[in-house]
């Protein structure tokens, strides 16, 4: 099929420019064009429009692919740049080449921080807004509710219709597992194997809902965070039967599987063998390895980031894998995209639960050799560790409340502790609900550490429903759908009275806790001081010039304690009185603050 923008000669051999347009004004002035057709290596290509040059034409070894190198100046101005496409000194197609102008604001567009709490869903488990996407023709696999690692049809249309639920809980930015098109034959419900780096799953929505739904998040003060993944397609993505290159992907005299070690890259003393295998090993047969050391494919890459930022209005990327690929070739993605938009954000997925490994991958970390992986943001799995066990355990020299304040006293590892993502789950590990042996005491305890701690807030899809699952079991376990998000659902626990008591009791634990947290500049962007644990119980302050915050965990499994702030002058000093702003009780007299066991306190102090 032509695209509409070709003017067809006899017959056109163009089947795919990527990416499909591109804007004027960025700061950037290079683009590169990856055009897809039949032997289209022996066409030559000439531009004639202001302020757009080309620079150079890469043919391969593929001949059915063409590289396109173009210089957009500051003179250029939108409208449809003629490509002309010549063989043999015969005029075949030109290829009408949009170039769009950017929208306001676009280059200073503010990312994700600190102040932020992300809601984490997996669009094809919440809601199916638009059933009629259930089964499209062309893709390989349609819904089908009763199979665990099936497509069960939740799509952008059902997030769009609960943004209210999602803004009543307060919640101000959304993580969405891929969304990209994954049309592989089964178990691709996940989005993580990608087979159009340009295309939004047609049985999610489209290109232009995606963009829909991050414009009415943007009204309702939410951002929009893309998960990306540059290790690994699909094995059913188009290039793969016709490959620009051999070194397009790692390839293998048979199926070889990374490693998985993470720990290596940082690891002065690791072989060579070991690295190239957590590298260039596949993450899964049917995600075939990219290999990112290839030059035309970085610029693909780095591009395709830069295309979604622009054209849906992004504030944020979160990449899959991040220590999977090259990693030099990682660092030249993250430069690229803060370049172009320096108040942008980005968080990697690094699974390490060593702090001192895990740091490593922030920018500015002073390690060995001058590497510097320019990625902002980490997902703090050493901390997760901690929240996972603490409010399990006896208290102890290393346990209970003491695994929270050694893994806070980590800090000192990372050039920016605020600019990490704390979670107490997610999509790929069991509910913390099942692991706190689904208590709901020691649940509320976790979401209000997690939630009054510095760094960045993300709270799985769910939690708010109590959602159980051991990850171990099968990740079906821990991608259930969301009740009421389908019309055949009998609870719909969007609603308040869908909801089981037990549920209420979290939801709105969560819903204060948040809602909280959006007006307090002590939790979104204040310092911290802590103190040892003592008898169970776990005290730690926010604080700015403005106003102080200070949580007290009470990790003891009967009775009452009172803690006597006499401990804490060096910044109770002064405060006579306070607000609990989970029970709206007030305090006034600090001396001696009862706790109850197996609660947290978070006190307002006046």
């Amino acid at each position: 099929m032509l695209p509409n923008n070709t003017t067809q000669k006899k017959q056109s051999p163009i089947h795919r420019i990527e990416p499909g347009n591109w804007w004027i004004g960025m700061k950037s002035s290079a683009l590169q064009l990856l055009v897809y057709g039949p032997q289209i290596t022996h066409a030559r290509v000439s531009i004639d429009y202001p302020g757009i040059s080309l620079q150079k034409l890469t043919k391969v070894e593929n001949p059915n692919y063409l590289f396109i190198d173009l210089l957009i100046d500051d003179a250029a101005q939108a409208g449809n740049v003629p490509l002309n496409f010549t063989i043999k000194g015969v005029h075949i197609c030109t290829y009408d080449y949009p170039l769009l102008n950017r929208e306001p604001h676009s280059a200073v567009r503010k990312g994700f921080d600190s102040g932020d709490a992300i809601y984490l869903i997996m669009p094809d488990r919440f809601a199916n807004g638009n059933p009629s996407s259930n089964h499209v023709d062309g893709m390989r696999e349609i819904a089908d509710r009763a199979a665990p690692y099936g497509r069960h049809g939740g799509d952008l249309q059902g997030i769009l219709s609960h943004l209210d639920y999602i803004q009543e809980m307060g919640y101000t930015a959304l993580w969405l597992t891929p969304v990209l098109e994954n049309n592989q034959p089964s178990a691709s419900y996940h989005g993580y194997a990608i087979t159009d780096f340009y295309k939004i799953d047609a049985r999610l929505g489209s290109n232009e809902e995606f963009k829909l739904l991050t414009r009415e998040c943007n009204k309702r003060g939410i951002k929009m965070i893309m998960d990306m993944v540059f290790n690994h397609c699909g094995s059913h993505h188009w290039w793969m039967n016709d490959l620009p290159m051999f070194s397009w992907v790692n390839q293998w005299p048979e199926f070889t599987r990374s490693n998985n070690r993470l720990g290596i890259i940082s690891d002065p003393y690791a072989s060579d063998a070991d690295k190239q295998l957590l590298v260039k090993g596949w993450f899964d047969t049917a995600m075939p390895d990219l290999n990112l050391e290839n030059p035309l494919l970085l610029t693909y890459l780095i591009q395709n980031s830069i295309w979604w930022i622009e054209y849906a209005g992004l504030q944020g990327i979160r990449m899959d894998t991040y220590p999977y690929p090259d990693k030099r070739s990682m660092a030249i993605w993250a430069k690229r995209i803060l370049n172009e938009y320096p108040n942008f954000n980005l968080v990697g997925e690094c699974w390490i639960n060593e702090a001192a490994k895990l740091c490593y991958w922030q920018k500015d970390f002073p390690g060995k050799g001058g590497y510097n992986s320019h990625l902002p943001s980490l997902m703090d799995f050493p901390l997760q560790e901690a929240i996972k066990y603490a409010f399990n355990e006896a208290e102890g020299w290393t346990t209970g409340m003491a695994r929270l304040y050694n893994a806070l006293a980590n800090d000192h590892l990372y050039p920016k502790p605020m600019n990490l993502m704390v979670f107490a789950d997610n999509h790929d590990e069991g509910r913390i609900f099942h692991l706190l042996g689904n208590d709901i005491a020691k649940l509320k305890m976790a979401l209000t550490y997690a939630a009054t701690i510095r760094g960045i807030l993300q709270i799985y899809y769910g939690t708010e429903l109590l959602m159980d699952g051991n990850g171990w079991d099968g990740h079906d376990k821990i991608r259930l759908d969301f009740p009421g998000g389908w019309d055949s659902d009998t609870v719909n626990a969007f609603t308040l009275k869908g909801r089981t008591r037990e549920q209420n009791n979290i939801f709105n634990h969560i819903k204060k806790l948040l809602n909280y947290r959006k007006q307090s500049e002590a939790l979104k962007y204040g310092k911290t001081l802590h103190f040892i644990p003592e008898e169970g119980i776990y005290v730690y302050f926010r604080y700015t010039d403005n106003q102080t915050v200070m949580v007290i965990l009470n990790n003891n499994t009967k009775g009452s304690k009172k803690v006597h702030s006499m401990r804490f002058r060096e910044v109770m000093g002064g405060f006579t009185h306070g607000t609990n702003i989970i029970s709206g009780r007030k305090l006034i007299d600090l001396k001696n603050i009862n706790t109850k066991a197996k609660t947290a306190m978070v006190l307002e102090l006046k």
